[in-house]
Order: C-alpha cells, then structure tokens, then sequence
C-alpha cells in the first residue's frame, strides 16, 4: 500500500449490502463485482463494505476477506470496510487483510452482542490503536442499534488523542450530532452522517458527508441531493430530500435492510434471498412496497436525472 496515506473521505459513500448466495452463507462475488460497478457508474465518492446493510454479521471473517479481496481490485473509487467484530482479534486480522487489499479507511464498531462500560470501550479502541494506528486511517463508527453505542464524551476522548481519522455517526440523534460537530473547534477530524432522515440538516451543519445504505439502492439521489447541497441549490436540495424520506418511512416499516435490498432488485440487482424467512405480514409489506416503488422510482430516477443535466452539478 506504500506510506502515503488515503485522503480523508468525503462526500457520498455508498453502503453496499452483500449479494449472498441463495440458501447458502456464503456471498456471491460475481453479482457483488457487476452491483458494484453499477453503484460506481451512479456518481458516488466511494464505497464501504460490510457495514450494517451489508449485513456484516452474517459472514465469517473468511468469507468478508475473500469479497473485500475481489472488490478492491475491481472498485474505481476509495473503498471503506466495516472490521468490526466481537473481538479486538478479529477486528485487527480483518484491518490487516483491509490495509493488505489496499483498502482507504476501515470502520470500527464497538464489539457488539454483549453490553460493556465506557471504560472497557475505552480499552477496546486504545488497544485497537495501538496495533493499527497509523497504517491506515480508522474511523470510528457509531451503531447503538448493536448493544453499545459511542457516547460523545467516548467520542471526544478517542478522538483527541489523533488516532482516529473521524466517525460515523448512524444514531440519527441531532443532539449527538451537533456534539461531534461542536468537538471540531478543538481537533479536526473528518464527520460522517449515517442516518438519512438527517442528513440535509447534518450537511449544511457541517458534515463532510454521508455513508449511505439508501446509497445502496438508490445512488443517483444519495448524489443529487449531494450536488444539489454543494453548490447551495436549496429549493432542490429540499425537493430530493423529500423524496430521500418519503423512501425512508417505507424502509422503517421492513427489516433493516430488506427494503434496500428489494428496491436494488427492484432495478436488477442480483442480491440472493434474505437471510431469516420472512412471516406471511412482512410479505404482505414487502409486496406493497414493491408496489409503491413501481409508480415511485421512475420519477424519482427522472428528478435525479433532471438535475444533474440542468446544472445540480459541480
């Protein structure tokens, strides 16, 4: 990977989810290879493997290694990769496969499962540093769907000491958020959105971008909400991100990430079937999203297209 190290991410970073092979653990490299370049091809400034849409818990480190491997060669933007697991082992192998693959950053959670104390988080994170820091940027990542969160005065703590390039923040807590933003008077570090129902809000405070699992399925808004941002196009700005949560109700009502995964082959996408058997309700649901997205996606697709000929560009 050489010395020098990756710039800072920034901007829109799609979070892939994982095509998996059907009735098998294992992913499918082939239709992730073809859905990445499609990804790619929408605009997007990079991408980040194995986060919580890419359903990261359900491989084996072998298998996370093995896709990251194919994917890295294949991708033309930066690539994150989600090294969390529930050991400081398994997120240190992982983080050496990543800088091996010559990965742009990894993303770490806390270990997830079982609850632990601010100061066993503390110890986690120090200890992880001190193996990994400085050979290739790590970014905190803030998850409190998965038992334990990243509080700010954790966040404020890692932070400070330089060994952390920034965090991602999936919370979706504006308080949380405006506390990360307030800490960059004092440390500059890069600050990530990860929830969509506030990232128009999050961008103009500041935000150097999103990673996005809406991104996954729906790149070309993720980007023209982005552009449209940038260059300070409010009234667009706000149209597309009407659109941006009229999608996110819908995905509140389904499994995380089913909705993302049925709007990707919605368009094609090859992904495999989803991971738990889905009850006789949830299908029902599914099928009505299937619907709305039908009469909904093509004039939304349109919008994007709209803006980025008519000047939402930079």
């Amino acid at each position: 990977m050489g010395s020098k190290q990756p710039s800072p991410a920034s901007g829109v970073y799609a979070a892939l989810a994982t095509p998996r092979r059907f009735g098998s653990i294992d992913g499918d490299a082939v239709a992730l290879l073809d859905y990445l370049d499609v990804i790619v091809r929408a605009g997007v400034d990079g991408l980040v493997l194995f986060g919580s849409t890419g359903e990261f818990v359900h491989f084996d480190l072998a298998e996370r290694m093995r896709l990251l491997a194919f994917a890295a060669r294949r991708s033309r933007v930066p690539i994150l990769v989600n090294v969390s697991h529930t050991t400081l082992a398994g997120a240190v192998e992982l983080t050496g496969h990543a800088i091996e693959c010559g990965a742009n950053g990894v993303l770490l959670l806390p270990p997830y499962i079982y609850s632990y104390s601010d100061l066993q988080l503390t110890r986690f994170y120090e200890e992880f540093g001190k193996l990994i820091g400085g050979k290739i940027p790590i970014y905190l990542y803030n998850l409190p769907l998965l038992q334990n969160s990243i509080s700010l005065d954790l966040a404020e703590h890692l932070l400070a000491s330089g060994t952390f390039a920034g965090i991602k923040d999936s919370s979706g807590d504006w308080a949380m958020f405006e506390g990360l933003g307030a800490l960059r008077s004092t440390r500059h570090f890069q600050l990530f959105a990860g929830a969509e129902s506030i990232y128009l809000r999050a961008r103009f405070a500041g935000a150097d971008g999103i990673i996005s699992g809406v991104a996954a399925a729906l790149p070309e808004l993720i980007v023209a909400l982005d552009r449209a941002i940038r260059i300070s196009d409010l009234a667009q700005a706000h149209r597309l991100d009407r659109r941006l949560q009229e999608f996110v109700a819908w995905l509140a009502g389904l499994p995380v990430p089913l909705g993302i995964k049925q709007a990707a082959a919605a368009r094609g996408w090859k992904h495999g079937d989803f991971a738990v058997p889905l009850d006789d309700q949830t299908v029902r649901e599914v099928t009505r999203f299937e619907a709305w997205l039908g009469d909904w996606m093509p004039a939304v697709l349109m919008e994007c297209s709209e803006s980025a000929s008519s000047g939402s560009r930079f």
